[in-house]
């Protein structure tokens, strides 16, 4: 098989779990990384061959066949766009633009050169949320009619926590919904097969004054974007949905929970305990389902690497969502959809308009 060349563009955290994550996908080998502070030094010490802090100039020296996407929200469309004009594939965080306007273009550009364009909604490649859809597939809780949960993180709870994520001009003009949100929100549809039509949405900034350590010392910055978002959704098969988004909720480091209630049982995950899966009964005792290749589909064990008892977590969701993506690459089908430029698109139309319900006090429609 034909081995594939990957390149990273961004290399923060996220940056970083992309790069390990490729090197456990098959015949694909991770040939340059590109950032502007410290490229050399950094991929130097990810054993990565090569270091550029002009990415323009990685991908022209390099030629990769698929360029991801890991810098700030407000570099997302530049470098989709750089590497569209040169016939790369792109894998792009989420989330996928700072508005829907920039995620169009981005779609309409990945479109006219046919080439794959996916966002990293990882979630979707836990064993134990895709077991969830597939149970939904096929009937087992009935009609879907509630979905609830929240994505939780404590890492902006002081006035004192800083970054470019709190900032509209680099992340986009919502921020907790759109960095936390879109995640769950993926995952909501994900699992339950449904699209959402119509948000309502309540904003807080707990803190509309951040305070900045410069190298002058500390700096006042006003604060335009929120700390957490309360949601309702309505979605096109008839459920209602109700969702927490929140970055200063303390003690919770990184906690996504989803629960969909139907019409014969319920589901609930907690990716704290990411491998369990709680079923819930009205007339039986409730039923827990661990993670196992033995115990579920042969569709659901696909993306399992690991007998039972051997737990599979953030990285491991990586590794299956970028095996996916190169597969499609390669021309190949996969059982499990990963989240393309369309499914980006979507959610940026859904953050806008979570943002105007904020700001009018009004449902609003997904055009």
């Amino acid at each position: 098989m034909k081995r594939l060349k990957a390149a990273v563009v961004g290399m923060g955290f996220i940056g970083v779990a992309h790069v390990e994550a490729l090197r456990r996908v098959p015949y694909v080998d991770v040939v340059a990384i590109a950032d502007p502070f410290g490229a050399k030094e950094k991929a130097e010490r990810l054993g990565v061959p090569a270091g550029f802090t002009d990415y323009q100039e990685m991908m022209d020296t390099c030629k990769p066949d698929c360029v991801h996407v890991c810098t700030p929200n407000s570099m997302h469309m530049e470098v989709v766009m750089a590497a569209v004009q040169r016939g790369i594939h792109v894998v792009c965080e989420k989330p996928m633009a700072r508005n829907a306007e920039e995620a169009q273009k981005m779609v309409d550009a990945i479109n006219s050169r046919g080439l794959v364009g996916a966002l990293n909604f990882h979630n979707r490649f836990y064993p134990i949320p895709y077991r969830m859809r597939r149970m939904v597939q096929d009937g087992e809780l009935g009609q879907v009619y509630h979905v609830q949960g929240s994505y939780l993180q404590d890492w902006l709870q002081h006035k004192t926590d800083f970054s470019w994520k709190i900032l509209s001009d680099q992340c986009g003009k919502t921020r907790a919904t759109a960095d936390l949100g879109s995640h769950w929100m993926d995952l909501a549809e994900y699992v339950t097969g449904q699209k959402i039509t119509e948000v309502f949405a309540e904003f807080k900034t707990v803190y509309p004054q951040r305070t900045q350590m410069t190298a002058e010392g500390p700096k006042e910055v006003a604060i335009d974007t929120e700390d957490f978002s309360c949601i309702l959704l309505r979605f096109d098969g008839g459920a209602v949905g109700t969702a927490t988004f929140s970055a200063v909720f303390s003690g919770k480091k990184n906690q996504t929970v989803l629960q969909v209630a139907g019409t014969k049982q319920s589901l609930e995950w907690d990716n704290e305990k990411v491998n369990d899966l709680l079923i819930g009964h009205r007339d039986e005792p409730n039923g827990l389902l661990t993670k196992d290749p033995s115990l579920v589909d042969r569709d659901t064990a696909s993306i399992i690497s690991y007998p039972g008892g051997h737990a599979e977590g953030f990285p491991d969701a990586f590794k299956q969502n970028f095996t996916a993506i190169y597969s499609a690459i390669r021309g190949e089908k996969t059982a499990n959809p990963f989240a393309t430029f369309e499914d980006g698109l979507h959610m940026m139309k859904i953050c806008d308009a979570l943002y105007k319900s904020a700001h009018n006090g009004k449902w609003v429609a997904i055009d």
